[in-house]
């Protein structure tokens, strides 16, 4: 396989979900051995980042990256949707600190990326080939994520709640030539009960009921979801039974399983190579996420010797 780039640029703008603000953010063919960076237009500078594992600083609710005091949020939905795409070399240009929310998932950004097309370029793609299995297990949570050896990329995800609406949901991911059609459009979610925590500490300002899935599995008195509407700014609506609130229905009824395997592809997309592996997590998210790429980072420079900018070009 050859190292593919988008053919031309494309731009899309919408809200940032933990800052609410407007942003525009365009999307660069590059050249081979690129990778994935990210230039803050708005910055004195127009300084870049590359996207790596070993630049995630924050991992709450999202992935933001830090270089030398420059931060980009949310970034895993777009991340996604190249290395869904199987785009190697990608500049991304923002004019704001944090990507957009769009329709809380990849799929603008992949039917962009499908309306403008992919070229082939000159130099081959390098996979890491998973030799022995590299895992990750987080006392904490309980989360394990796992590497095997396989001939191509699959994801097999398990997500576990302490919920009777979302108690556990499986998903899989077989190719990557699946993902436009059944993971790129599931959208993230939210439990009706994090809310107000999540607001409280500067996050979800730009969320809303196009853009995220609320888990409503304990009734609330009607005055209080008026009130957390309020509080939102979004339309009221009457609810008399537990169950899932959105504007949109469910496209899967695994949707926030399928949701939760589109993070651990964008979170993996900053490992900086395609995979030939089975990845298979259990609860997985964006901190343990980071850290399990972290290990494969540092499995690949053990294996082959290479210092973390040189796998990184």
């Amino acid at each position: 396989m050859k190292q593919r780039t988008i053919k031309s640029p494309f731009s899309v703008e919408g809200k940032g979900l933990h800052t609410g603000v407007k942003t525009t953010i365009a999307f660069r063919p590059a050249p081979v051995d690129f990778g994935y960076k990210i230039k803050r237009i708005d910055l004195n500078g127009s300084p870049v980042i590359t996207a790596s594992a070993e630049n995630v600083l924050y991992t709450q609710r999202s992935t933001v990256l830090s270089v030398d005091g420059v931060q980009v949020a949310t970034i895993e939905h777009a991340l996604a949707a190249l290395y869904g795409c199987e785009i190697d070399n990608c500049l991304i240009e923002i004019d704001s600190f944090e990507f957009p929310i769009l329709e809380g998932s990849s799929e603008i950004y992949v039917k962009n990326i499908h309306r403008v097309g992919v070229e082939e370029q000159v130099k081959e793609r390098v996979y890491y080939e998973v030799g022995h299995a590299i895992e990750y297990f987080d006392n904490e949570t309980g989360s394990y994520l796992k590497l095997a050896p396989a001939d191509k990329f699959s994801v097999d995800v398990q997500i576990k709640f302490n919920s009777e609406i979302l108690p556990v949901q499986n998903a899989f991911l077989d190719d990557l030539s699946d993902f436009k059609d059944e993971i790129s459009m599931c959208r993230t979610f939210v439990f009706i009960k994090e809310i107000e925590s999540l607001l409280k500490t500067g996050l979800i300002k730009g969320g809303d009921l196009d853009n995220a899935i609320v888990i409503y599995d304990q009734l609330i008195q009607q005055s209080e979801l008026d009130r957390l509407a309020d509080i939102m700014g979004i339309e009221r609506k009457k609810i008399d039974n537990t169950g899932y609130i959105m504007n949109k229905p469910l496209l899967y009824p695994n949707e926030p399983a399928r949701h939760k395997l589109l993070d651990v592809i964008g979170d993996i997309a900053l490992v900086g190579r395609f995979i030939k592996g089975k990845i298979i997590a259990f609860r997985p998210g964006h901190r343990v996420n980071n850290m399990f790429a972290r290990n494969i980072i540092q499995q690949i420079k053990a294996e082959q010797g290479v210092e973390l900018h040189e796998v990184f070009l």
